[in-house]
């Protein structure tokens, strides 16, 4: 049995919408993506949104359009996705990494704080595999130091924070959509944020510099190709009213893990429940016990992939990256005891429980192997 680590859900209403599309005389910049970015906007709890064409798209526009630019410096995690810090190097800003909590592994406020420096200029806060940042503490140390905020929420759509969805809190917030996030339009982002100025900026930004109130082919600043195409809405529409059910059926998934794994002594499971937030289940990842090594945990997804079973190590930390040895040096303990012991099991929407079980008997069945 092949079990792969990721798997979009896919049903006859987005083939549908997307057939639709292309019987229409328009596939960009057309009434389904104004459609989308409402509804979006409105599912975010803010007044505009952005699309784009991914994630890394949205948060470069954020770090542009909020004045980011040489000689700041940006507090973000190391232990996240790179695209994050690519978005503010972009821009050639400085990404500052600050550790994580060891349980949410999510920024530590108390390290945020430790960060700043007179040229700090913004805290992105990304809301790691689901898990709702602690808003409240990072607003608080914004709020005092004069910094923006920037929400990546592109692993979190659903997620809420004391009974508000992510992407609400910061200056501007992004989504992702790429195929293994809980919704999907095969690739795509968006931006959502409640500043209509700085919702001009991006939009006419991701679209080579053009205001919608100029004519065709003037452009009144330098911009960007990162239009999200008519068809990536209309699937993106249908997944977006499909997010309740899918949230669930993750929800259900991690629960099932949880329960087969449970008593396995060599493996630390992720939180089922954060105090105040509702998780939004991006990933599915396990972290061997601290007398492990990262040796350790690759052997084991060695191991996992010769048998047939999806993994991914989540997440190397940024600063460790080849192309990010000007941060080598960073000391982040949290980050790099938990990183090397990290590991995604297979996880969508409609991973059964015989696929489960066959994953549990796999993992133990490597880790005597260690």
């Amino acid at each position: 049995m092949n079990i792969p680590l990721s798997q979009p859900d896919i049903t006859e209403a987005e083939i549908e919408a997307v057939t639709a599309v292309l019987r229409s005389p328009q596939l960009s910049l057309g009434p389904r993506l104004v459609e989308f970015e409402q509804a979006m906007a409105g599912f975010a709890g803010v007044r505009h949104g952005i699309g784009v064409n991914s994630g890394t798209s949205g948060l470069h526009l954020c770090v542009r359009a909020l004045g980011i630019g040489e000689g700041d410096e940006v507090i973000v995690p190391s232990f996240t996705f790179i695209a994050a810090a690519n978005a503010i190097r972009y821009e050639r800003a400085m990404p500052v990494f600050a550790d994580i909590d060891p349980l949410t592994l999510n920024l530590d406020p108390a390290q945020v704080e430790a960060a700043i420096t007179p040229r700090t200029r913004a805290i992105m806060a990304v809301h790691n595999f689901g898990i709702p940042a602690p808003m409240d503490a990072l607003l608080d140390i914004a709020a005092r130091h004069r910094l923006v905020v920037i929400e990546d929420a592109c692993e979190a759509i659903g997620a809420e924070y004391r009974g508000r969805r992510v992407g609400s809190f910061g200056h501007a917030a992004v989504f992702a959509f790429y195929p293994n996030k809980q919704i999907t339009t095969g690739e795509g982002g968006m931006i959502v944020t409640r500043d209509a100025a700085l919702a001009a900026k991006m939009r006419a930004w991701r679209n080579q510099g053009r205001y919608d109130s100029a004519d065709w082919l003037q452009h009144e600043e330098l911009g960007y190709n990162y239009r999200l195409p008519e068809i990536n809405c209309a699937l993106g529409l249908v997944q977006l009213r499909r997010l309740s059910e899918m949230l669930a059926a993750r929800s259900s998934v991690a629960a099932m893990y949880n329960r087969v794994l449970a008593g396995v002594p060599e493996l630390i499971l992720p939180v089922l429940d954060v105090p105040e937030s509702r998780q939004s289940w991006f990933v599915y990842v396990v972290r061997l016990a601290d007398r492990f090594t990262a040796q350790h945990r690759d052997r084991l997804a060695a191991y996992l992939q010769e048998q047939g079973i999806g993994c991914a190590r989540y997440f190397a930390p940024i600063h460790r990256q080849p192309s990010s040895r000007a941060w080598s040096a960073a000391h982040l303990p949290v980050t790099e005891a938990v990183a090397a012991r990290t590991l995604a099991l297979p996880f969508f929407n409609r991973l059964g429980e015989d696929q489960i079980a066959r994953v549990a008997d796999v993992l133990q069945a490597g880790l005597r192997t260690l």
